[in-house]
């Protein structure tokens, strides 16, 4: 059964341009992964805030991913980065 995520990250004004390239690096890392399904990132028009819609095949693909060099250099920066971060879990309706 698939695993679906919606992430919201907002930026801090002056690392945007930085955090910008360091999400589409996870973006191109996470589609490399057999289990992705799907990895999309969207950006918001006050282009500070970028948003994750993530399908993963199930928990123990997403537990892969969220330990994978990639992921954990980013959580690791994260702070210095944003200034939130919102992580949902969803089930699809429609």
């Amino acid at each position: 059964m698939s695993l679906y995520l919606t992430a919201i990250v907002k930026s801090k004004k002056e690392t945007t341009a930085e955090l910008r390239v360091l999400l589409l690096d996870m973006v191109s890392n996470s589609r490399k992964e057999e289990a992705c399904i799907q990895y999309d990132l969207h950006e918001a028009a006050d282009q500070e805030t970028f948003i994750f819609q993530e399908e993963w095949k199930d928990q123990a693909s997403l537990d892969f991913h969220n330990g994978q060099p990639y992921i954990v250099a980013f959580v690791a920066r994260a702070t210095e980065l944003t200034e939130d971060i919102a992580i949902y879990k969803t089930d699809k309706l429609a």
